[in-house]
């Protein structure tokens, strides 16, 4: 761990922001207990994924611009959300022409950008978490965090410290739940029998708790569980680590 607290801006997200803010409070919490002092840029706005993602790169390059200016400063920038940070470190520096300010400041917001989990393990060198929670639980590899910035065994890691979690690997957890953002839009039929194909490997393994990174992909898996009838909780893994489990199960609040 860093001899010096470093300077942390979260990076919300929309959805958490909107949605489920205990996410939010729960990432404080983790990166305040290991160490970081944390600080939210009232500033910030969207990340412009939704505009980059439809083909809109003004629009995206003009957020860009504001969520540049709002974090500048910070040692580092830290979002609940590997779509998020999959946004800002893979693609804010797309969206500039090289040589200019605007690309080598996206270049260096990129440069200090984590997701959550990897920057506690990474960064922060967090072995293990004090939290409880009795679950059988299996865990759903967003596609962002594992693809655009290689998340994969750190949420394992520290959901293997969580007193009380069995964690169940599902067929398929690398595949995508048919989220994608605005792909559930454009495609809903597609975007549908992804997810079908997803609940059924969830409910193979039998577990009662379904964790992952990113509050989208939950959002989307937790409304058809809801419309199922089935039991099984949602979580997002920050709840977990933090040991917030007096917030109602994401499926129980959509």
């Amino acid at each position: 761990m860093p001899e010096i607290a470093p300077r942390v801006g979260l990076f919300v997200t929309c959805l958490v922001d909107l949605i489920r803010p205990s996410i939010g409070f729960a990432a404080v919490k983790l990166l305040e207990d290991a160490g970081c002092t944390v600080e939210v840029p009232e500033a910030q706005t969207c990340c412009g994924q939704p505009a980059f993602n439809s083909g809109d790169r003004k629009d995206a390059a003009d957020l860009a611009r504001n969520v540049i200016a709002a974090f500048k400063g910070f040692d580092y920038v830290v979002a609940p959300s590997g779509s998020c940070g999959g946004m800002i470190v893979k693609h804010y520096p797309e969206l500039f022409v090289e040589g200019t300010a605007d690309h080598a400041a996206a270049v260096d917001l990129a440069s200090r950008t984590h997701e959550l989990v990897s920057f506690l393990t990474r960064v922060m060198k967090v072995e293990r978490v004090e939290a409880q929670f009795a679950a059988r639980a299996t865990y759903h590899d967003s596609c962002s965090g594992l693809r655009e910035l290689g998340v994969k065994s750190e949420p394992r890691k520290l959901l293997a410290s969580v007193e009380g979690v069995s964690l169940h690997e599902m067929t398929d957890a690398e595949v995508c739940c048919g989220f994608g953002g605005t792909f559930c839009v454009k495609y809903p039929g597609i975007s549908d029998k992804m997810l079908e194909k997803k609940l059924k490997h969830i409910h193979a393994t039998g577990a009662d708790t379904l964790i992952a990174g990113d509050l989208g992909c939950l959002m989307n898996m937790a409304g058809k569980l809801k419309r199922e009838g089935s039991p099984v909780m949602v979580r997002h893994i920050a709840e977990v680590l933090a040991g917030d489990m007096a917030t109602p199960s994401i499926a129980e609040a959509e």
